[in-house]
């Protein structure tokens, strides 16, 4: 069975944004008279309300933030210039960079996954060693990588964590970017050029966290334009956004009963209070060296539900947001675990609430208690 119908017969954990919203981008191409750029799939405005919503057009939002900011980078998109999408681990800069990818090429699965033992070969093209054994180097043997099928194909490329990438390996871009073409020299004649089609462009994502953003050379840098995703700052805007995530991961892993919204009150308010390091009535607390995302927070309340559901066959209680929130606190600094439980003893207990004790006396629950 091929991997499309894999995908469209419901089997992947995750399909790609474009098959996800399939009706929605069907709907938004088939009334869309808005002139587009070249090789676009979409208009900007049709792209736009993909992303953040046309309730006319019954079009969900996908995206919580700035709409100007999805106006920027589509813009960018249309010019010769990449996107460049930073900012702090779990806003959703990489949910953003496939639904811009899903909306101006109808497909977001040309990814490159940058890290430390990324390769050349892993961005470009590399070759089937048996037919190059044989044949030599030829078009039959060349194996393209997502760069070389991106400029081929005029369609949008996303380059996840760039910055984690070796500079060298980063610097693979520049021709691509500026002078739209990349070399094959193994090829000979024409075969040994690729010139980009209308269409190809490259989102890439960095985290400020990462040590990165400022090794990359002034030469790629001047070759992106750089957006900012900043994390949501209204409470009731990131309490809806994680009940919705949350129930949907619950629905998928096999979980009837939706997320109590009181839980999800104390997770919410509990993971902007350690990432702020201040609490809701301006008491100053130690912030945790831990992310503590709405990405972050999604999880957790994913994890709450299915431990309240697998275990007590009953939607996850405070007392089982302490056990889930004990490894997100304990990934990158062990005191982040003491910081959590002196949170716990001192910050809450003016707390009102059931959920709010049930969470206080569980703090017993943490490792090393």
């Amino acid at each position: 069975m091929s991997a499309a119908v894999e995908i469209s017969a419901g089997r992947a954990q995750r399909p790609p944004a474009e098959v996800r919203h399939a009706d929605e981008l069907a709907r938004l191409r088939a009334g869309d008279d808005a002139p587009k750029p070249p090789g676009w799939a979409l208009s900007l405005r049709a792209a736009r309300a993909f992303i953040v919503g046309d309730a006319k057009l019954g079009v969900a939002r996908k995206f919580v933030g700035d709409p100007s900011l999805i106006d920027r980078a589509l813009v960018s998109l249309a010019t010769s210039r990449g996107l460049l999408l930073v900012g702090e681990p779990g806003t959703a800069k990489s949910l953003l960079s496939e639904l811009l990818a899903a909306a101006v090429s109808g497909d977001s699965t040309l990814t490159i996954q940058g890290g430390a033992a990324t390769t050349e070969d892993q961005i470009k093209y590399s070759w089937n060693y048996a037919l190059l054994v044989s044949e030599g180097p030829t078009e039959r043997s060349l194996v393209p990588a997502p760069l070389l099928r991106g400029m081929a194909q005029g369609r949008t490329v996303r380059f996840e964590e760039i910055t984690r990438c070796p500079l060298e390996v980063q610097d693979c871009l520049l021709s691509p970017l500026s002078d739209r073409v990349m070399a094959v020299p193994e090829l000979p004649g024409e075969a040994g050029m690729v010139f980009a089609r209308d269409g190809f462009n490259i989102i890439a994502t960095a985290n400020t966290r990462d040590r990165g953003v400022n090794d990359m050379s002034s030469a790629l840098k001047r070759r992106f334009n750089f957006e900012t995703v900043f994390p949501i700052a209204d409470f009731d805007t990131e309490l809806s956004l994680v009940e919705s995530e949350a129930t949907e991961l619950l629905r998928r892993s096999g979980v009837t009963a939706p997320p109590r919204r009181d839980v999800l009150e104390v997770l919410v308010t509990t993971f902007r209070e350690l990432r702020t390091g201040r609490t809701a009535r301006g008491d100053e607390m130690e912030r945790l060296s831990a992310v503590m995302s709405t990405a972050e927070a999604v999880s957790v309340a994913h994890a709450v539900g299915l431990r309240g559901w697998f275990l007590n066959g009953a939607p996850g209680s405070a007392a089982d947001l302490v056990s889930c929130l004990a490894g997100t606190a304990a990934k990158d600094n062990a005191e982040d675990l003491a910081k959590l439980r002196r949170y716990l003893e001192q910050h809450t207990a003016w707390r009102t609430g059931q959920q709010w004790r049930d969470l206080r006396d569980a703090r017993r629950e943490l490792p090393g208690g």
